[in-house]
């Protein structure tokens, strides 16, 4: 038997193996320098916005004056942090810090370092978590403990120093957050050959795999050799490491955001809708985050932890290339496929009744059928994920804010997801697997509806149509999830809409939209055309605020290309050839000739715009004043050719606009109800207001989903609304409450409400995260269910 080190040389190789570590660290810092370079120049040499060059140069300029104190200032902070090292009484100083470090009043800056420092770890040890987890154990084999919080072998330890010592080097912390996707790309590329270089260096002085797992295998209470119990504490052990992977972060509690949503230290208190808060403003938006992406990356964590915990020795599933089901688990899978319809008939009628004893009752038959699955599996890593499946929809059903009658056909969705489990472990580790996604919006968009209004609706019938097709479906994977869920996006468009009266809203919101985003091409357009041409104030205002918007009108009423709206626009090139100077006789009996003709028209594209009696007068003779100034002026006339250009652009002005060139469209809360033409007392419309808010926030805002719920506060009354529509260019957004009222929302003013919680969604999680993090919290209490 070979013989136990003693525990100094033992200290010894581990301070050598952080020495070693640190060293390639430094070694490959020149590298991270300049993928960081290159990043930005390339930034630089891309076109943009006026603002945005200006911003890229600025990142370059900062970058290269800086750049190698960076460098430098990381290297010495990455050797003084083996200090703590150095001496064999590393435990006991580790035991005694941390206490009085919890009470400690941490600055602004030191929040904002841990935030963007938490946000890169989670990236890097999600590329790096199997080399770190070896070298971890065999660190930990060495010493008899775990690696401290703040060890420099840590991942998040390291990105943290990152952070520290470029802020301290005198880089602007914005430009941090432009360069950290290629940074922490880099940065995880490091880390894995400096781990795998110091396991190379453990395996080279005898500190085996071998030795590291019986250092992770949980003794029996007799304090015997390993046995039966080794794949219970394996699991628990899996657990406990998945969350220190993750720099010792913990999660929300069910249904909303709990104190322990976020590392130890944050520096921040839980807000009622999730979020921590500094001052009166969230504190994650100072670093472009909002609430939706907080909670993507805590998701992430949370599968990042069940995937440790279904790879463990114990499983030993492969979450690369799974095998095929058991044949007899297989044959029960397909049985179950072809009777579905009998097997749930029972339960069905008794959800009907919406009673709790009823929804009890198919909790514990789905249980029994779960348990019966795990019996025909003949692997570790079946019965792991039958029992993952089984905790997911347990915390599922469980969940109140779904109307009992939606929650028989979530049930029979089970089998279906353990089958694409089984054959696509992919289900275990991407957000955006189909299956996932059409749990997650089916859930988002009953949770408003109580079981009497969802009981007979469409939505219901959808539902059912839904698992119906998934349930036939011969095919294990992942094809029939997509196929379904794109269908219920379909269904939900038009769902959510078909109503009388939310239809004609949607309709009349669409054309306001489009009319403003005309005037506003129209607008820049005459300003183009106008530019070199000695034309009047007087008359460039009008066409500029007046004639811009009769357009608009006529397009969208009766098509660009109609008559009447090419006779409007052929009308703007007459009044600037009418407005100016006329040297010649033959040039002013023309006008003279033209000129009833032109108020006319002028008149009844007044008219569109809803003007008339004494204001239309007013108008009129303004225009006419400046015509007979023009008509005696001296001054250099127009020449023919540029108006018959303008007047042929103007045709087809449709053809020259661009989106790209426009910016925040107004919108006038009259003109919905002036266009809607029926009672819009039950309408609110919120148009933009000048609020200060971030862009990030603007792009949560253009990303919402519709169907979704949220608790709408508006005007100090708090209504539950559901997100129904948004316009084409996403500008107008539309949420409907049950009571029948609507609320029109222009988007930098959605954008607001989000970032000030006067908007916040009823599930910002997620069904199937939320039910992964219940399901891995009763799996570290009882450890012993995953493969008993």
């Amino acid at each position: 038997m070979q013989s136990t080190p003693s525990p100094v040389p033992q200290r010894r190789l581990a301070r050598q193996a952080r020495q070693r570590f640190v060293e390639g660290l430094c070694a490959g810092l020149p590298q991270l320098d300049k993928t960081v370079l290159d990043f930005v120049t390339t930034l630089m040499s891309q076109t943009g916005t006026a603002r945005e060059m200006q911003a890229h140069r600025d990142t370059w300029t900062d970058y290269q004056q800086h750049r190698a104190a960076w460098v430098d200032r990381t290297a010495k902070a990455l050797r003084e942090a083996l200090s703590p090292h150095v001496s064999t009484s590393r435990g006991g100083q580790a035991a005694a810090g941390p206490g009085l470090a919890q009470f400690e009043l941490l600055s602004d800056d030191v929040v904002e370092n841990k935030i963007i420092a938490s946000r890169m770890a989670l990236t890097v040890s999600e590329q790096v978590s199997h080399q770190f987890d070896t070298l971890r154990q065999r660190t930990q084999s060495l010493e008899g403990q775990d690696l401290d919080t703040t060890d420099i072998l840590r991942p998040d330890t390291v990105c943290l120093l990152l952070v520290e010592q470029w802020i301290e080097s005198g880089l602007p912390r914005n430009d941090l957050l432009t360069v950290v996707d290629p940074l922490q790309r880099e940065l995880a590329s490091l880390l894995q050959k400096q781990y795998q270089a110091v396991n190379v260096f453990y395996v080279e002085q005898g500190v085996t795999p071998q030795n590291d797992l019986k250092s992770r295998v949980r003794r029996t209470a007799s304090g015997g050799a390993p046995g039966a119990g080794d794949a219970v504490g394996l699991a628990s052990q899996a657990l406990a490491q998945s969350r220190e992977a993750m720099g010792g972060m913990r999660h929300p509690q069910p249904h909303h955001g709990g104190p322990g949503a976020y590392p130890p230290g944050h520096g921040m208190q839980p807000h009622p809708g999730g979020y921590p808060q500094r001052g009166g403003m969230p504190t994650g938006f100072a670093t472009g985050m909002t609430p939706l992406s907080r909670a993507r990356q805590r998701a992430q964590g949370v599968m990042g932890q069940l995937r440790r915990l279904l790879t463990q020795p114990a499983t030993g599933f492969d979450m690369v290339n799974a095998p095929p089901a058991s044949a007899a688990l297989a044959h029960a899978l397909t049985a179950h496929r072809l009777q579905a319809d009998t097997y749930y008939s029972g339960v069905g009628s008794l959800v009907e009744d919406y009673s709790p004893a009823a929804v009890v009752q198919l909790v514990g038959t789905v249980r029994e059928r779960s348990s019966e699955l795990k019996k025909k599996a003949s692997t570790a890593g079946e019965k792991a994920i039958i029992e993952v499946v089984a905790l997911m929809f347990q915390s599922i059903l469980a969940e109140d804010r779904i109307p009992p009658a939606v929650r028989v056909w979530f049930a029979r969705l089970q089998v279906p997801v353990l089958r694409v489990a089984l054959a696509e472990p992919e289900f275990f580790s991407n957000l955006d697997h189909p299956a996932r996604k059409l749990i997650d919006r089916m859930g988002a968009c009953v949770m408003g509806f109580d079981a009497t209004s969802i009981n007979g609706s469409a939505l219901e019938a959808e539902i059912r149509r839904v698992v119906q097709v998934i349930e036939q479906y011969p095919e294990t994977g992942r094809r029939v999830f997509q196929l379904v869920y794109d269908e219920f996006e379909k269904f939900l468009a038009k769902f959510l809409t078909e109503k009388q009266a939310t239809s004609r809203l949607v309709s009349v919101a669409q054309q306001v939209e489009q009319r403003e985003t005309l005037a506003i091409q129209y607008t820049i357009e005459l300003r183009t055309m106008l530019r070199d041409m000695p034309v009047r104030d007087e008359i460039r205002e009008f066409l500029f605020k007046t004639w811009a918007e009769v357009l608009a009108l006529s397009a969208v009423r009766d098509g660009p290309q109609h008559a009447d709206t090419i006779a409007l626009k052929r009308t703007a090139a007459d009044l600037v050839w009418a407005a100016g100077a006329k040297p010649h006789r033959s040039d002013r009996t023309l006008v003279i000739q033209n000129l009833p003709g032109l108020l006319q028209r002028l008149r009844q594209g007044l008219v569109l715009m809803n003007v008339t009696g004494e204001a239309q007068d007013a108008q009129i003779k303004a225009l006419t004043d400046t015509l007979a100034d023009a008509f005696l002026s001296k001054t250099a006339s127009i020449p023919q050719a540029h108006i018959d250009a303008m007047a042929k652009r103007l045709a087809n002005l449709e053809d020259f606009i661009n989106d790209a060139t426009l910016g925040d469209m107004p919108l006038n809360a009259d003109n919905i109800e002036m266009m809607l033409g029926i009672d819009a007392s039950s309408i609110h419309v919120v148009a933009d207001n000048g609020a200060p808010v971030e862009e990030a926030m603007v792009a949560w805002a253009q990303q919402l989903q519709p169907g979704t719920w949220y608790t709408l506060d508006h005007n100090g009354a708090s209504a539950q609304v559901q997100y129904a529509w948004q316009s084409q260019r996403k500008q107008l957004h539309l949420f409907a409450a049950a009571d029948g009222s609507s609320y029109l929302i222009q988007l930098r003013r959605l954008a607001a409400y989000l970032q000030a919680g006067l908007l916040q969604p009823k599930d910002e999680e997620g069904l199937t995260v939320r039910a992964t993090r219940d399901a891995l919290a009763k799996l570290d209490a009882n450890p012993e269910r995953l493969l008993d």
